[in-house]
């Protein structure tokens, strides 16, 4: 069984076999990263849970607080998981349909 770190929000946790150990809404698999994506993209927690029908609108404003107070630490995580960044990482391409697939040995 995974070790799960608490944390000082009560809503969300960390937890080393889910989405890589970076915070995420207790249990769930949403990572505090999207919840923050979608409100910069100007969603209301309201259109978010909307969205997202199981989580409650507290479990999102602790995320929204989690970020508040970890702001570095998620603008790093949604960074690493932004598709320019995983492209690279691992090497990747994207067809005109929007599939990843490795890139050839050889090209």
């Amino acid at each position: 069984m995974s070790t799960v770190v608490v944390t000082e929000h009560p809503h969300i946790v960390q937890i080393k076999d889910v989405c890589g150990g970076k915070p995420v809404i207790k249990g769930t698999r949403t990572p505090v990263r999207s919840i923050v994506a979608y409100y910069k993209l100007g969603l209301s927690v309201e259109k978010i849970v909307e969205g997202l029908p199981h989580l409650s609108a507290t479990q999102v404003y602790d995320a929204l607080s989690y970020y508040h107070d970890h702001q570095e630490e998620i603008e790093q995580d949604i960074q690493g998981n932004r598709i320019e960044t995983v492209i690279k990482k691992y090497n990747l391409k994207m067809d005109k349909e929007g599939r990843l697939t490795p890139k050839a040995e050889q090209e």
